[in-house]
């Protein structure tokens, strides 16, 4: 693995503290021998950056600030990609880019970078356990582990920050290209000025559209959209698809495509239909799709990578339990009312 030898040793300091850094007043290490952690309450200045960049002294960053965070991080403590890779296609649906790096000892971090302003730490873990939730893997760890700094939590928790140069030439603490493999991106430096940061309005939309702040999470549906089904319509199959998938498929959407094209394929995968097909249809469907706004129509590849996710598991779930699928469900729909001969 290389990095970047065009930057200077300033340069990479600068683009570091720009994606990993919390308080400034105090930082998390340990010692490179004993492996003992300790908290050293000292400035994080440069020198400290690059110590850890040379593999000298490790920097574990704090990342809460009051209650506002650049960054939120999952950490999957197993030697298991599968659910990282979960959390990657989960989050890919929200419209959230999330990135993995392979943890110091055992396991991956999953690390999602918010605005340079911060964001809210509370929205921010919702919003990460929310997505923990829907792979099964709520009782992974998530950074920071509050949504506020007080009285009684004045620093918080940290996480060990990624490119420690004593680990980094054995394949650790570096962030991993799925487009390669999921070997470790040649280039760490480039990585990080590619990085596409995840703004505070997208986790308010998230959080709203699943009513994550209400005491019984999910909504029970959201305003419906389109021409309401004909009676006549609603016991009409389609390859066996339940009135959902059957309304997205004949009128199109006009938002949340990829999540709506995720839920489109599992259904179509469900029904027996080989994934070539299920691509083929999809591209057909989205030439119904009238996106609102300034938003585009969803491309070929976003709907190959959707249906590529939906085929590499074993989804069973209808989707009932999402809103952007609830917004279509039918009150006559068979899994609605747990009636027997569900579509499965």
């Amino acid at each position: 693995m290389t990095t970047n030898t065009m930057k200077t040793t300033a340069e990479k300091i600068g683009l570091f503290r720009m994606f990993f850094t919390g308080l400034l007043n105090v930082y998390g290490t340990y010692d490179l021998v004993t492996g003992r952690a300790r908290q050293v309450k000292r400035a994080v200045t440069d020198r400290v950056i690059l110590a850890h960049l040379q593999g000298k002294q490790p920097y574990g960053v704090y990342l809460l600030v009051g209650d506002r965070i650049r960054a939120v991080v999952a950490d999957f403590d197993i030697d298991d990609l599968g659910p990282p890779m979960d959390f990657l296609a989960s989050a890919e649906r929200y419209g959230l880019a999330a990135y993995i790096e392979r943890s110091k000892s055992k396991g991956y971090h999953v690390w999602m970078f918010l605005d340079e302003a911060g964001v809210s730490a509370a929205k921010a873990r919702l919003v990460v356990r929310h997505v923990l939730e829907e792979i099964g893997q709520l009782n992974t760890e998530v950074f920071p582990k509050h949504d506020r700094l007080d009285t009684r939590t004045t620093y918080g928790n940290y996480i060990y920050a990624p490119l420690f140069g004593a680990l980094v030439t054995k394949g650790r603490t570096v962030f991993l290209d799925p487009r390669r493999g999921l070997t470790p991106s040649a280039d760490q430096w480039q990585f990080l000025e590619e990085v596409v940061r995840v703004k505070e309005e997208r986790l308010d939309e998230i959080i709203e559209i699943n009513e994550l702040d209400r005491p019984n999470g999910r909504a029970a549906g959201l305003p419906r959209e389109g021409i309401p089904l004909r009676p006549s319509d609603k016991t009409r199959s389609v390859f066996g698809l339940p009135p959902c998938a059957q309304r997205m498929l004949t009128e199109g959407v006009s938002d949340y495509q990829r999540v709506r094209c995720f839920r489109l394929a599992v259904q179509l995968k469900k029904a027996g239909l080989p994934e070539d097909l299920v691509v083929a249809a999809l591209n057909a469907w989205a030439a119904k799709n009238r996106p609102t706004g300034e938003k585009r129509v969803i491309t070929e590849d976003e709907i190959l990578a959707q249906v590529n996710g939906a085929y590499s598991r074993d989804y069973r779930s209808c989707g009932c339990g999402d809103p952007t699928v609830a917004a279509y469900c039918d009150p006559d729909c068979p899994l609605q009312n747990g009636r027997p001969g569900k579509p499965g």
